[in-house]
Order: structure tokens, then sequence, then C-alpha cells
């Protein structure tokens, strides 16, 4: 009898297991999609990170190659994007009692337009934004701006691919 309790257990967190492996969150349906074009995404903020376009772009195409089966291509891509950065800036957030900052925040706005050659009702265009705070003692530069553009760039990344492929 303890056999067949042990066997069944096993049973069950291996199936568990094989069941879960299937399903994958990262991913996104590409339907007959099979080449994706990113084009540069130039900063068109009043403030200017030099990096910056360059960054997202990159990130972007690294996100979108990693985390589908699609090929990138220079133009005539099945899936396409294209927009612009509208908004870079640093805005203080909480004060001090000598009425100073006590921190700052960094926002980053982008717009997308994303055109799906093969089904076109998924068309859209669309802002997405995100921000990281920081100490107002230090300065955006360095190790402290790297962060923040990880964090914001991550997070921007991930929700337009969740809006072009996710579908969520």
């Amino acid at each position: 009898m303890k056999k067949n309790i042990s066997f069944f257990f096993i049973a069950i967190c291996c199936l568990t297991f094989l069941g879960c492996g299937a399903y994958k969150f990262n991913t996104g349906n590409v339907g007959n999609a099979k080449t994706i074009q990113i084009d540069f995404f130039p900063n068109q903020s009043t403030l200017v990170e030099p990096t910056l376009s360059q960054r997202f772009t990159q990130d972007m195409q690294d996100l979108f190659l990693r985390q589908t089966n699609l090929t990138q291509v220079p133009g005539g891509g099945d899936l396409r994007f294209e927009g612009e950065i509208v908004d870079y800036r640093v805005n203080p957030m909480s004060a001090t009692s000598q009425q100073t900052a006590a921190q700052n925040r960094l926002t980053i706005t982008v717009n997308v337009r994303f055109y799906n050659r093969l089904k076109e009702e998924d068309d859209f265009e669309k802002r997405f934004s995100f921000y990281s705070d920081f100490d107002a003692n230090s300065q955006l530069t360095g190790g402290v701006l790297d962060a923040a553009l990880e964090e914001i760039l991550e997070r921007i990344i991930q929700d337009i691919f969740n809006a072009s492929i996710g579908k969520w």
C-alpha cells in the first residue's frame, strides 16, 4: 500500500513539473511572423542623454530576439517597431526639513508605433513611461545613471513586448 502511495506521489510530481514546463510567460505569440524590424529610436526630448537612443534600441532588439524565434531584418519585417524617446526629465520627489530635495526621479517616456503586416488589427501607437528614484545628493552620472537606465529601460521594453506580442 505504501509503495502505491509513493508511486502515485512521484507520478503526480513528475506530471506537474512536465506540465509546467510547457508554459513560458516570457515568450509571446508571434503567429506566422518570421521577421522583426526594430528601427532606431531617436531622442527627441528637450533634455538629451547622449547614449540613450542607442542603448534603448539595442536593448529592445536584444529582448525581442532573446524571447522570440524571430529573425531581425533591416527593412520589410513582418513585425515592425518605430518611434522616438519623447521625454527624459528629472524632478524632485520628496523634501527635507530644510526645504531641499531628498530624492529625485528620472522619468523616460517613449512613443512606439507597432505594425503587424500579417494582422493589421494588432497595430498601435502608444506611449510607454517608467521612472527611477535616486538620492538627491547623488549626481545622475556613472553608476547612478546606469542603474536608473537599466531599471527604466527594462520595464519600458517589457511593457512594449507585452502590449505587442504578449497581448497583455
